[in-house]
């Protein structure tokens, strides 16, 4: 909504069961003078990472900014993982970006910006994620290292790591208890988890080169109070 709001037209891609949430964000983003392009489909799967690339393009013959946010988590210790979660995690997580951002690399020109999502638990681990703290460990390192080589070509490519996050995600998880929901985020130092308004500018400011263009390679925490580097 806030790319929206700053001018900018917004493809968003979601899962097919998504479908109403996903009209409801493009009338959001039409109430702002803007268009949106909806893109069903599961990021878990390469051909359609092109796909989404392609088909944005298509709908607006540019592409500025990539932000890649899907997230998959089995909420196990390492003993209850078989490969089957270890491979769902590491594709929505970490090869999507790739992927995505090897596609979009045909399209972008000087002054565009990548944006991934980290996480609070790829600098300090989380109890039973360990796959999913592993993959955001990744994101971390590949954030860095392609930032480094896309310096010379004028493309800015960085990470918003969050602390805990409230969304409507927190109640449906099947991993936590009802109390367990209610107390989400209560041990982070400001004793409560973020709502998604206050991560939502960070993403704005890291594709801004009016505000963040000397910043490239940086996982830029959004923790609640929490001071560990990384």
């Amino acid at each position: 909504m806030l790319y929206a709001r700053e001018g900018a037209d917004v493809a968003i891609v979601y899962l097919p069961e998504e479908q109403s949430d996903a009209e409801a964000t493009r009338r959001a983003v039409e109430e702002c003078g803007q268009r949106c392009e909806l893109i069903p489909g599961d990021l878990a799967d390469p051909e359609f990472c092109d796909d989404v690339i392609e088909r944005t393009m298509q709908a607006f013959g540019r592409l500025d900014i990539l932000v890649s946010n899907a997230a998959q988590q089995s909420r196990k210790d390492l003993t209850q993982l078989d490969d089957a979660d270890l491979q769902r995690t590491f594709e929505t997580n970490i090869f999507a970006y790739m992927r995505l951002a090897r596609a979009a690399l045909r399209h972008m020109k000087r002054g565009a910006a990548i944006i991934a999502t980290s996480s609070q638990t790829a600098i300090q681990g989380s109890h039973k994620l360990p796959d999913y703290s592993a993959t955001k460990g990744a994101i971390n390192a590949f954030t860095k290292s392609l930032a480094i080589d896309l310096i010379d070509r004028g493309i800015r490519v960085n990470a918003v790591a969050p602390g805990p996050v409230w969304t409507p995600l927190n109640p449906s998880d099947t991993g936590l208890t009802a109390e367990k929901a209610g107390k989400f985020g209560s041990d982070s130092p400001m004793k409560r988890p973020a709502q998604p308004e206050e991560l939502a500018p960070a993403y704005v400011f890291l594709a801004s080169n009016a505000d963040s263009s000397y910043i490239t390679g940086t996982v830029l925490q959004v923790m609640g109070g929490e001071t560990t580097g990384g």
